[in-house]
């Protein structure tokens, strides 16, 4: 016999059970609300995770920076201390705006400017209109930086010099790192290595025990092997601008930076020093 919590079914149809009394107990249809009784439209909130929110968050300088080519370092004392310590010598010439972004065409403020002069024979057609479009020669290096608001952005043909940063002044140096190839993981990533002696043969500069075994049975992801070492876009933070030398274009930071001698190198203002 059919029973529902221990009642049979004639028992249950005797006892006087309401839909009022006892709502859970009644299965209603589903139920449509006509567009037409809705008195009130409530507005989504705005999406937090969005490109212009993120953009909004994202710490950027005010202004925009400078290309620089790294000449080499020299020795520096301070005038005041008699510290000696390196500077490296950054050299700025043939700086010139060359185009300016917004959010309505590209989706953030920026500022495109170009280092030095380069033959137009050695440029493409669509570079050379580029350049003819802004009224400036020929440009050997290009590159953007990306500015806060449209506070920082300049006319087009504006030409940047050394002192658009000032002595003692911290900024940050992007560059790419020198090229040292193929190289083990002592040299790559400061191992210790195994044992000279006591039975270790061929595996002295090995980087040991790689994996594990059956489970899981793979590599993890991030670790640390031989490979290429160097060539990566590197940043300096909080470099101090010890001098400028405005009559030759040089630029006199303390300590080294990253690349090469003669490559190029991007300042701006010390990220960390802009309070949001």
């Amino acid at each position: 016999m059919n029973s529902i919590w221990g009642l049979t079914t004639h028992l249950i149809k005797s006892l006087p059970f309401t839909a009022r009394a006892y709502p859970k107990l009644v299965r209603h249809g589903a139920s449509l609300t006509a567009p037409s009784s809705i008195t009130k439209i409530t507005k989504a909130p705005p999406i937090a995770h969005s490109p212009n929110e993120a953009r909004l968050r994202k710490r950027l300088p005010s202004r925009t920076g400078l290309i620089a080519i790294k000449r080499g370092m020299a020795p520096y004392f301070d005038k005041k201390t008699g510290e000696k310590f390196g500077v490296t010598l950054l050299q700025v010439e043939n700086l010139e705006v060359l185009y300016n972004k917004t959010p309505e065409l590209n989706g953030y403020y920026a500022v495109q400017i170009g280092y030095g002069s380069k033959s137009p024979y050695k440029t493409s057609r669509g570079l050379l209109g580029h350049f003819a479009k802004a009224g400036v020669n020929p440009k050997s290096f290009v590159k953007e930086f990306q500015v806060k608001d449209e506070s920082g952005l300049l006319p087009i043909g504006t030409e940047l010099k050394v002192n658009h940063f000032q002595p003692g002044q911290l900024i940050d140096v992007k560059g790419v790192s020198k090229g040292k190839g193929f190289a083990g993981v002592m040299k790559r990533w400061g191992f210790k290595g195994l044992r000279a002696s006591h039975g270790t043969s061929i595996m002295h500069r090995h980087g040991g025990s790689y994996g594990q075994n059956q489970d899981p049975g793979r590599i993890d992801k991030g670790k640390k092997m031989p490979g290429h070492m160097g060539n990566q876009n590197n940043t300096k933070q909080n470099v101090k601008v010890v001098e400028i030398d405005e009559e030759n274009g040089f630029l006199l930071v303390k300590g080294g930076v990253p690349g090469p001698k003669n490559s190029f190198v991007r300042l701006q203002d010390a990220i960390k020093q802009i309070k949001q």
